[in-house]
């Protein structure tokens, strides 16, 4: 079985600003709002959707192929992916683009100003996932990217009869609600955190139950409580996942996209969807121990021993722990 991955590839600039935003901006002047803020640090971090998922896989001894865009600042990030067994083949550069980057600004009290710069992601869309010479047998996750890509990749995975996972994440308020259902056509998993849910059923105007249903496999992320994974089997009751005890909460972001990436590595292997959820909860729970997304690590054998002490022994994961299952 082949995972690719599609998403976005984007670099995060994390910075510092010792003071408080709301000290220094005037209400009765906000129409006229100049103001700039000098930070006591700033990190460029490696980011998006699609790098953090296939950064997670690898990790767990998977060797996925990102299908994106990046820019002309991508060849340090593009190297680190392959020192890391990832196969960047798919990646298309554009050359007069930067690389998708977010720049997040906190301030003491935990407040942000973000900006996004979408930069080599809106080419996305142009990307084809036809020649790839994907089957039945593979698996292609189609997480938040430029929204005409995600349903072009939807569209094309039904062409040629690829299982496919859909995430809307992030871009969950961009997506209608036709876009929404024609992404969800034909799709092997749905899987969203809780809020997200909620909006995508008032998108497509579905209950929460009629999107339950609309694919064999969903899964709702609920945080520190764990996520459900609904099946045709469980009647609307959901198996309730617990969540992995992390030894701390540094930065939560990413957290979603490392669950992802352990969830299919789980089904790819064919583990119990108990076991693959529970591995999706372990791999979360590294990331949010460490700032960044893509700063966690572990090898396949220190992944079993933690699964082993935090939800007991699975036999299933012993051929992990020695890296003979690759996928």
């Amino acid at each position: 079985m082949r995972i690719v991955v599609t998403g976005s590839l984007a670099y995060d600039y994390i910075m510092t600003f010792p003071g408080q935003f709301t000290d220094h901006i005037l209400a009765d002047r906000a129409d006229t709002l100049t103001v700039s803020f000098l930070v006591d640090s700033m990190r460029r971090m490696r980011g998006g959707v699609a790098g953090n998922i296939a950064y997670t896989l690898a990790l767990l001894g998977n060797h996925p192929l990102v299908v994106a865009t990046a820019g002309q600042d991508f060849g340090s990030y593009e190297s680190i992916m392959q020192q890391h067994g990832i196969d960047t083949s798919g990646i298309v550069l554009i050359e007069d683009e930067f690389t998708a980057s977010c720049f997040i600004n906190t301030d003491r009290s935990n407040n942000q100003i973000v900006a996004f710069y979408p930069g080599a992601m809106t080419y996305a869309r142009d990307l084809s996932l036809l020649a790839l010479g994907l089957g039945p047998q593979d698996l292609v996750i189609i997480s938040p990217t430029d929204p005409d890509a995600m349903i072009r990749y939807s569209s094309e995975c039904r062409q040629i009869g690829v299982p496919f996972v859909f995430d809307p994440g992030k871009q969950t308020p961009r997506l209608n609600g036709a876009q929404i259902m024609a992404g969800l056509q034909g799709a092997y998993v749905l899987i969203s955190n809780e809020y997200e849910f909620g909006m995508l059923a008032r998108a497509t105007g579905r209950s929460e139950a009629e999107l339950l249903g609309a694919t064999p496999l969903a899964v709702i992320t609920r945080g520190s409580r764990g996520s459900t994974i609904y099946t045709s089997q469980t009647n609307g009751q959901g198996l309730d996942i617990p969540p992995a005890a992390a030894a701390g909460v540094v930065d939560p972001t990413g957290a979603g996209d490392s669950y992802l990436a352990g969830l299919v590595f789980g089904l790819a292997h064919g583990f119990s969807l108990p076991v693959a959820g529970r591995i999706a909860a372990l791999a979360a729970a590294y990331t949010i121990e460490q700032r960044g997304c893509q700063e966690h690590t572990f090898t396949p054998a220190t992944f079993v021993a933690r699964y082993a002490a935090t939800f007991g022994a699975t036999p299933d994961l012993d051929l992990l722990a020695t890296a003979e299952v690759q996928v």
